[in-house]
């Protein structure tokens, strides 16, 4: 683990001891609420299924979009054609919160993928209960023995696991942890550089079953195209989208010819 998930995950367990106990029954009402594994069903569709982010800053971008308007852009996103929509929670280097994901489904009526960084159960529930049709986990923090019990709890909740990879060695971790959803982060955490490459080369090691999304650097139709052609199913697209005025059309961009 790097310096910048170190202190990443350093805070989030800092703020994990000071918070309260999950309410499982709080997730358990919230998961049959929504279609169970909403994710994995939106992204298996035929055709260009983006997942559509919001979030505040990045340690990479710096401020993106102060207090953002979630409700807002939901909307916007949705009448892009949007499969989903991403909700980067982290507070402290994202300035996310874990409320805009009910603000979020409420009002664009898609599947609703928390991004977080994972280190414990406790998350999960907290997410579910929030919410969230489906949970990021980071093979960058965990082992493949950690991943499938984390699996296992959210498929207690029907929710989707998006096991989150950038080399062959955390791909093997998501494999060997029974990852049936698997996104390659094309961004190098290390020194936030961005190469679609590493998608394309990743690709090739996955199992033929799994549901393959891009991540990070994708900007254009030509960039989708591309990465389609490495066998990728869905396309989660941040930083682009949210800079634009118009965030309808710039999600149809992507997925028009």
């Amino acid at each position: 683990m790097n310096d910048f998930l170190e202190r990443i995950v350093a805070k989030t367990r800092e703020r994990l001891a000071q918070e309260l106990p999950p309410d499982r029954a709080a997730a358990e009402r919230a998961a049959r609420a929504r279609p169970p594994h909403a994710l994995s069903a939106a992204l298996s569709k035929d055709g260009i299924n983006i997942i559509a982010e919001i979030k505040a800053a990045s340690p990479s971008a710096g401020p993106i979009v102060e207090n953002p308007d979630v409700e807002g852009i939901a909307v916007e996103y949705r009448r892009g054609g949007a499969a989903a929509i991403s909700i980067v929670t982290e507070r402290d280097s994202f300035k996310g919160s874990r409320d805009w994901i009910a603000r979020a489904a409420a009002a664009s009526g898609v599947p609703i993928l928390m991004k977080d960084f994972v280190v414990e159960e406790s998350q999960l529930v907290r997410g579910v209960a929030a919410g969230a049709s489906a949970i990021l986990l980071l093979a960058s923090l965990l082992d493949a023995r950690q991943i499938r019990e984390l699996i296992a709890c959210l498929d207690q909740f029907t929710c989707d696991a998006l096991v989150e990879v950038h080399d062959e060695r955390e791909l093997e971790r998501a494999v060997g942890g029974g990852a049936r959803l698997i996104g390659v982060n094309n961004r190098n955490l290390r020194d936030f550089g961005v190469d679609l490459a590493t998608s394309e080369r990743l690709s090739k090691l996955m199992p033929a079953d799994v549901i393959r999304v891009a991540e990070s650097g994708i900007k254009s139709r030509q960039d989708i195209d591309r990465l389609r052609a490495a066998g990728f199913h869905a396309f989660l697209v941040g930083e682009s989208l949210l800079r634009q005025n118009d965030r309808a059309a710039a999600v149809r961009a992507l997925t028009q010819p």
